[in-house]
């Protein structure tokens, strides 16, 4: 009897290569991301424009906001759904996240330094805006093929121009003793796009078809690209939107950082992808009245969130 192969999620390489709209190495790369997001609903993309000095730079950014008093930290309330400060939730006690909204802007970096620290701080505020930028290139690089993969690149700008990005900075600390070391508990995100960089230690999980749980490989230079439900709408549930975990198996501080992409506008299935094999699944959603709808207990008993708010 041969022996069972386990499923690994996909590792998609970006780096070093000159991939440029329009080349084969662009389309075929293309076609890589669009089977890997078909199938996991995310990948593994290895791109080295974020170098280990940023990466470095983050990291002490993050710490430098996790130190800071408590009743500091809870003054980032934002008016967007799930875009502020979370700690000690009972039901995911060892997180702590807190978000910086705009975060490719120098008006979204700014208004968060400032709320933090009245009396500035640069370097902080420079460090956000760059490495939010460099991934930021990343996802519009990935959402693009995407689009080109199904051959639907005539509405890749107009949805381009109604994103904006949440960067989201997290930390994990040690499970005590006879405490569980999940971090944080199964679920899907209810961005358009996620990307989240394991910074020097992994845990982060996806389920597969299956539900069988296969880790995300901390790789050098690696960043974990998830489809969201948005995502999934928009593509009439061809791509899939990943159900993932983090599991800690470390005596250390664990720190991550995701890049979520929003729309501010609706969203709906592209007639293209609606045919006698793939009836319409989605009505067109504002994507922020869905993020709303999520925060009741309506939204949040549904296996599928979207297919409740939206389903055809």
């Amino acid at each position: 009897m041969g022996s069972k192969t386990h499923p690994k999620v996909p590792v998609i390489d970006f780096s070093g290569q000159k991939l440029k709209p329009g080349t084969t190495s662009w389309s075929l790369t293309g076609d890589d991301v669009r089977r890997a997001l078909e199938e996991y609903g995310c990948f593994i993309a290895v791109y080295d424009k974020v170098s280990k000095v940023l990466e470095n730079a983050i990291c002490e950014a993050e710490k430098e906001v996790f130190q800071l008093p408590k009743e500091t930290k809870v003054k980032n309330i934002a008016e967007r759904t799930y875009h502020g400060y979370v700690g000690d939730i009972s039901v995911i006690p060892l997180h702590e996240s807190t978000g910086i909204d705009n975060a490719t802007t120098v008006e979204g970096t700014k208004r968060f330094t400032n709320l933090m620290w009245p009396n500035g701080n640069d370097s902080f505020s420079e460090t956000i805006l760059s490495y939010s930028k460099l991934v930021k290139e990343l996802d519009e690089m990935v959402q693009r093929m995407v689009f080109e993969s199904y051959g639907l690149e005539k509405y890749c700008e107009a949805h381009k121009e109604s994103l904006y990005y949440l960067l989201r900075l997290m930390k994990y600390r040690v499970p005590e003793t006879n405490e569980s070391n999940i971090g944080f508990r199964a679920h899907t995100d209810k961005s358009f796009t996620a990307i989240i960089h394991q910074i020097y230690i992994d845990g982060l999980e996806i389920a597969t078809k299956d539900d069988d749980w296969i880790p995300c490989d901390l790789l050098p230079y690696s960043f974990v690209f998830f489809a969201g439900d948005a995502l999934m709408g928009w593509s009439n549930g061809r791509i899939r939107s990943a159900k993932h975990r983090v599991i800690l198996n470390t005596k250390e501080e664990r720190y991550s950082v995701g890049l979520f992409s929003f729309s501010t506008g609706m969203i709906q299935v592209p007639e293209e992808l609606v045919d006698d094999q793939h009836p319409q699944r989605f009505q067109p959603f504002d994507h922020q009245k869905f993020l709303r709808f999520f925060e009741t207990e309506e939204g949040r008993k549904p296996e599928s969130p979207l297919q409740a708010y939206c389903g055809a």
